[in-house]
């Protein structure tokens, strides 16, 4: 069934009208640009009495921000912050238009129902209770809305850090996405919150050859060259390593699930959350994934060049490593170019900020468990990181045990539940007049 406007709460109707901006990033600079998205939560911002500032890194890569301010000043600044691109969608393969925010089945489908405008949409309903309301946050906000995260935040929250750091000026910690959000544990729910995430490599391997007729014999063909090595990166089974968090999380879900977290390997127990092992499994090790191939321009030439690109992520503070053994890997004759590289974080599952998440979730959820997981991909806390700042991923959202949670992220059909968007504001409203 599909609800008419009237029947959407705030948090809906501005996840969905946000949806309708297409800001598909493309990577590399290419991007339909995020200026509206930015202007229509600028407009909902200023009607709540604040003064926003708009900052652009490049043409219609537009990121903004405001400042709240908190009943008691004298405690630092707490950064809540969403990012309003999405990574691009291809209409033929959804079975809903991925641009127009359609609501049904007590869901919100659409490109960026779960990354990340479900959490845009949180942060200013929040805000609009609160304020609306005559009430303050208990310290400042700093709330930004970046550019650019889907390409690493080139365009968006890395060049405002090092531009404008005074916007950020007395905060040393900050919430955003991918965190706060439940699992099921054989009947147990549990929310998982971000304290860290793997560094990021995006890669070129390039091979080279001699270009030549395609029905001929060509010992040095770049396309073999490269295949070969795509095939092996690809392949490449990289060792279990268990940080601070993922050691701490799997002893709590082995116990949890009644099970010996001494007899059981780290994969055993993180495939034992069900639909969240897509996200923990892949935060053991390194991963290594080709995702595009380009070579050649007709059937019979042998181009005398081709390429790839490799997403790698790597675990905190083995980069170097990683690298060097992917050079030994792809062989002297592939050249390696990195696009765009940012680093790993981690931090501990303790401080004032925890215990309010915690107690805000379980107050909502009595009973609930919350535990600490590091995220195997990235966020723009990884800029905020260089001016000391502390990040975790806490957009809360009480979700269906059926639901596959991480196969939302960048799939087909992406959709958020209607109750779960409600669920994430009340969490959150609480959050930030309590903490």
């Amino acid at each position: 069934m599909t609800s008419t406007p009237e029947e959407l709460d705030l948090t809906t109707r501005l996840a969905r009208d946000l949806i309708r901006f297409d800001t598909s990033n493309y990577g590399e600079g290419r991007s339909n640009g995020e200026t509206e998205a930015a202007e229509y939560l600028t407009a909902h911002l200023e009607r709540l009495g604040l003064r926003v500032e708009t900052f652009e890194a490049a043409p219609r890569r537009t990121s903004i921000l405001t400042r709240v301010e908190g009943r008691n000043r004298d405690k630092p600044a707490l950064v809540v912050h969403g990012h309003t691109d999405v990574v691009p969608a291809i209409a033929e393969d959804w079975s809903v238009d991925p641009f127009e925010g359609v609501v049904k089945d007590g869901m919100l489908w659409g490109r960026g129902a779960v990354d990340m405008k479900n959490m845009d949409a949180m942060i200013v309903s929040a805000l609009d209770r609160i304020l609306s309301s005559g009430r303050q946050p208990e310290r400042d906000l700093v709330v930004a809305f970046f550019a650019d995260e889907e390409n690493g935040g080139v365009f968006g929250s890395h060049p405002m850090v090092t531009r404008h750091p005074e916007f950020f000026a007395g905060a040393t910690e900050a919430i955003s996405e991918v965190g706060g959000y439940s699992v099921d544990l054989d009947g147990k729910r549990a929310y998982l919150v971000q304290t860290g995430e793997k560094a990021l490599i995006w890669m070129k391997l390039v091979a080279r050859g001699t270009a030549g007729h395609g029905s001929q014999i060509n010992h040095d063909n770049a396309v073999t060259r490269l295949a070969r090595a795509v095939a092996d990166i690809g392949s490449r089974e990289w060792p279990v390593h268990l940080t601070a968090t993922t050691r701490q999380l799997l002893d709590r879900v082995a116990e949890i699930l009644g099970k010996d977290a001494q007899t059981l390997s780290p994969d055993e127990i993180a495939l034992a959350t069900g639909t969240a092992s897509r996200f923990i499994t892949a935060t053991l090790r390194t991963t290594t994934n080709p995702t595009g191939l380009t070579a050649g321009y007709k059937h019979n030439v042998i181009p005398d060049r081709a390429e790839a690109m490799l997403d790698v992520r790597v675990l905190p503070g083995h980069e170097d490593a990683v690298l060097a053994e992917i050079r030994e890997i792809v062989g002297e004759d592939i050249e390696i170019v990195i696009s765009h590289q940012d680093i790993g974080l981690e931090t501990t599952f303790d401080g004032e900020l925890v215990e309010t998440m915690i107690s805000t979730l379980q107050h909502f959820d009595p009973g609930a468990e919350v535990l600490p997981y590091l995220l195997s991909g990235g966020t723009d806390n990884k800029a905020l990181s260089l001016l000391g700042i502390r990040g975790f991923g806490f957009a809360p959202l009480q979700l269906p045990a059926s639901l596959d949670f991480p196969a939302m992220f960048h799939g087909v059909d992406e959709r958020v539940p209607l109750e779960a968007l409600g669920f994430g504001t009340d969490v959150l409203t609480e959050l930030l007049l309590r903490y």
